[in-house]
């Protein structure tokens, strides 16, 4: 086995050509070369802006094309050759030069690929001479870059410019077929990484390799390239996590929208992020995405979003089928990329899909995807909706295979379990996306319902979270009628709801009338159950089974004119909705006063039982001297008839 460092070295030695010249260099001065020899020269080739002063001979004895090009320009005694479509330029073309001159030539992992097509299209082979160009050139690949995972990636990415030369030549499928042998092979068998640390040698075995330690490598290739090395990968049985281990690596590091702006550059930043939380992920969707949707037409046609778009497509078509191999934050991410440069529809839809089979595992902030103005809502409800479709589907084909083996879930576990069921993440994640999306006063009705529908009733446990949904739509739609109000209320369980959500709904005026009646006569129901079922507990009854109407009932039963009766008491119900909370503390507040005065009371009439008889003598004791000081005085005027009766009077009234 060859070594590509010292090994090379040996490999190239000075090759002599007895031709009458004698040189051992050329000399450039500008953009021209010349061979140092005191011959004057008698050719001159011509590529691009480069100009080479040759002669004749040394060219004519190993290059078939040059002998026919002679040939054909004989008539007309020309001495000046055009090579503009020679591959790999005048740089390939100065080395093939100086081995026809017997120059000594480096070959080395750089320069093999542009030489090696340069000699096939001069036909520099055996025909001419014994270990011409082409027969050097294909060994030094075949021994000295094949055997080193640095060279065979080097080769591979300088045969970007050679296409479609290196293709033909099978350069690039033998290059893809090293990376991914030595990929798949033993890693501590395989000369360190090219792009990362140096050889740890001699104490590289005490060094532990990461699985993932070609991810790095492997990304600084052209797409073309890359999608070559990871479809030999695959074929070599590499595990699918590492496979989209490095297509993640490959889109961050090309698609700069991969990553969100202040992150470290992982496209897995923010997975762990509240289905709520859209603080960091909606602020980012505005930054980087709205702005950009404005000029959309003109990104998408401009060089750039075509070589995104290439990528995306690409990428897009070398994704394992199985669900773990990527993230569903990267799928996300990459139809968000995909939407707005106009991927092929068929490659949307298909990424739709694969987001739909790992729904369960998004986050709030990566499926608030923008609409690029295909429609007039701010978000993409639309494509929400298909992704929420797929899922559906795939869950039922999982319910209609009983054999089939259920998908594990990285953070929680097997998928299935109570405490890690999609349906239930899904539900938390559709009402916290509809809380978000119905701010947008273009959201239609009809929409709203179509999403807060798309799951079963058992995938929600309590709708809490479809509640704060419709209140927002109505805060977002003040002039919604109230027809399209009740409707909308239809999505919610009234019977599902806690007790701060019944709270809340009791004292919110958005709400139809009918819908709060309903609240608290379920309310009501709700209490009246758990006072009867502790009571039977108490009383040791086994078998009670609370009443609990459902929605339909609620919804459906409750006849029109209940309603329209209750429309001309709407004022007092409205007040003695807002005064229900306070009536207990004004009760508490009566009562406490009440105490207070029954005790003032207690002590007036006390103090009132003390005091009556000393008054009563005091004015009994007042009475007597005004009696005696008239007596006095009638008895000195003399004895009368009316004299006589008033003291009588008063005796009487005494007594």
């Amino acid at each position: 086995m060859w070594d590509s460092e010292s090994e090379s070295t040996n490999y190239n030695r000075v090759l002599t050509l007895n031709h009458g010249l004698q040189t051992d260099r050329f000399e450039q001065r500008g953009q021209s070369w010349y061979v140092a020899t005191d011959i004057p020269s008698d050719l001159l080739v011509q590529i691009g802006e480069f100009s080479f002063h040759l002669h004749k001979s040394p060219l004519l004895s190993k290059c078939g094309k040059m002998n026919r090009i002679m040939q054909e320009s004989k008539e007309s005694n020309s001495r000046k050759v055009i090579l503009d479509d020679l591959p790999g330029g005048a740089e390939s073309f100065e080395l093939a030069a100086k081995f026809c001159y017997g120059i000594a030539i480096d070959l080395t992992s750089a320069v093999i690929s542009g030489l090696r097509c340069a000699a096939e299209y001069l036909e520099m082979t055996e025909d001419f001479e014994e270990g011409n160009l082409i027969f050097k050139t294909e060994a030094f690949l075949n021994y000295v870059v094949m055997s080193s995972w640095k060279d065979s990636i080097l080769v591979l990415k300088s045969c970007d410019r050679l296409s479609p030369w290196a293709e033909n030549l099978q350069i690039v499928r033998r290059c893809s077929e090293s990376v991914a042998l030595k990929a798949c092979g033993d890693r501590n068998g395989v000369r360190w990484k090219y792009t990362g640390k140096q050889d740890p040698s001699p104490n590289r075995s005490r060094v532990r390799v990461l699985p993932d330690w070609w991810c790095e490598d492997v990304s600084i290739l052209n797409i073309d390239h890359f999608v070559r090395v990871i479809t030999a990968i695959k074929v070599k049985g590499m595990r699918h996590e590492l496979v989209g281990s490095a297509i993640m690596h490959y889109a961050t590091k090309w698609l700069p929208g991969m990553i969100k702006e202040g992150s470290t550059g992982s496209v897995e930043e923010g997975a762990s992020t509240s289905n709520g939380a859209t603080t960091a992920g909606g602020n980012w969707n505005c930054r980087l995405h709205m702005i950009i949707a404005v000029n959309r037409g003109d990104h998408s046609s401009s060089p750039q979003g075509k070589h995104e778009r290439m990528i995306i497509e690409s990428l897009i078509s070398i994704i394992p089928l199985q669900n773990d191999s990527v993230s569903c934050s990267f799928l996300l991410r990459l139809l968000r990329l995909a939407n707005m440069v106009d991927v092929a529809p068929a490659l949307i839809t298909e990424l739709e899909k694969r987001v739909g089979m790992q729904l369960e595992q998004a986050t709030l902030a990566d499926l608030l995807i923008p609409s690029y103005n295909r429609s007039e809502t701010m978000y993409d409800v639309d494509l929400f909706q298909r992704v929420l479709e797929h899922f559906m589907i795939q869950e039922k084909m999982e319910i209609s295979s009983p054999g089939r083996q259920p998908r594990i879930d990285k953070t929680e576990g097997i998928r299935g379990g109570n405490d890690s069921n999609a349906k239930v993440k899904v539900a938390r994640l559709v009402d916290s996306y509809l809380t978000e999306v119905s701010k947008d006063k273009n959201l239609s009705l009809t929409k709203f319902q179509v999403l807060a529908e798309a799951l079963p009733e058992s995938a929600r446990s309590c709708d809490d979270g479809i509640y704060r949904a419709i209140d927002s739509y109505l805060k977002a739609h003040p002039m919604l009628q109230e027809h399209d109000r009740r409707r909308l209320c239809r999505v919610m369980d009234i019977q599902k709801l806690s007790m701060d959500a019944c709270t809340h709904a009791a004292q919110n005026e958005r709400l139809p009338l009918r819908v709060v009646v309903q609240v608290i006569f379920s309310e009501q129901i709700k209490i009246n159950n758990t006072l009867a079922n502790n009571a039977f507990k108490v009383s040791g009854e086994p078998n009670y089974q609370p009443i609990i109407p459902n929605r339909k009932t609620l919804l459906e039963e409750t006849p029109q004119s209940f309603q329209d009766g209750w429309a001309t008491a709407k004022k007092d119900i409205s007040t003695l909705k807002f005064d229900l909370e306070s009536v207990k503390t004004k009760y508490l507040e009566l009562q406490h006063d009440m105490e207070g005065l029954q005790r003032q009371c207690d002590k007036v009439t006390k103090l009132k039982q003390q005091s009556a008889w000393s008054s009563g003598w005091k004015k009994l004791s007042k009475i007597t001297k005004i009696t005696t000081i008239e007596d006095t005085a009638i008895g000195s005027q003399g004895n009368t008839e009316h004299t006589v009766k008033t003291p009588r009077r008063w005796r009487n009234s005494l007594s």
